[in-house]
């Protein structure tokens, strides 16, 4: 039997079996460079991380529940201007994820608010957090169905445990019944332990009517705003442009380098 044959048990036993899918070829490599003993091992564990670290994005931005990939370099920015890019860009870093700070979007139908706040939420994956991307509707929904089946403590830490919770098009339609209740809830307990990303197509003069009790609503909208980013859109709608812009040739992807 050889070195390599009585090796592979030995990585199981160890759970380094993804080692094998670079080891033949770091091991070419090192011969062939004249790799010292260090520099082989460091990138032969170099692969196995880099392997485990794409295997968790991979399981993170699954249980993200995204609609669709979105990125901040594929967004146009020149659509509408009024996009603060600089700001959108700084919050690409992610560092509001980690001061637990909260992201508020708002704008009518068609600017970029669901792009921009899936971008973001993506950008947190990739910085290792734990991200779930929701539309208030059904948020709100399984949170009135688990009321029925008294699972309404463990379906509310759904909404309440990610690092980063994002939720779309609150203010569609009115609250009815305890859904004041539950959304003020989830500010509540995630008010300064995790990041809240909220898009909706109405002013946020127009929010504390939604919860339909003047209290409650000045409650959940003191917490929300504190250590609050709120980014206005105003302009045409992406999904149907007007004749001057249905014409423009299409620009290219717009690539930022920003600092994770």
């Amino acid at each position: 039997m050889s070195a390599y044959d009585e090796l592979v048990p030995v990585l199981k036993k160890l759970r380094l079996s993804g080692l094998l899918q670079s080891l033949e070829v770091r091991c070419r490599e090192a011969a062939d460079a004249n790799l010292s003993l260090t520099e082989f091992l460091y990138r032969l564990l170099a692969d196995e991380v880099e392997r485990r670290d794409g295997k968790q994005l991979d399981v993170r931005m699954r249980r993200a529940a995204f609609e669709r990939p979105s990125t901040l370099e594929d967004f146009d920015f020149s659509f509408n201007t009024s996009v603060p890019r600089t700001k959108v860009l700084e919050l690409g870093t992610c560092a509001f994820v980690e001061r637990h700070e909260n992201v508020l979007v708002v704008g009518p139908a068609g600017v970029g608010k669901s792009h921009l706040a899936q971008a973001l939420g993506q950008r947190a994956c990739r910085a290792g957090h734990a991200v779930l991307y929701v539309s208030a509707h059904d948020m709100l929904t399984q949170l009135r169905a688990s009321r029925a089946d008294n699972s309404y403590e463990r379906r509310l830490l759904r909404f309440t445990t990610p690092t980063l919770l994002i939720i779309d098009d609150l203010g569609l339609r009115p609250l009815t019944g305890e859904e004041g209740i539950d959304l003020y809830e989830i500010v509540r307990r995630r008010y300064e332990r995790a990041a809240t990303c909220i898009t909706s197509n109405r002013a946020l003069e127009e929010w504390p009517p939604l919860f339909g009790d003047a209290l409650l609503a000045s409650a959940a909208m003191d917490r929300l705003l504190h250590h609050a980013h709120v980014l206005t859109i105003e302009g045409d709608s992406y999904r149907n442009p007007p004749p001057a812009k249905r014409t423009r040739a299409p620009r290219a992807a717009q690539v930022e380098t920003i600092a994770r």
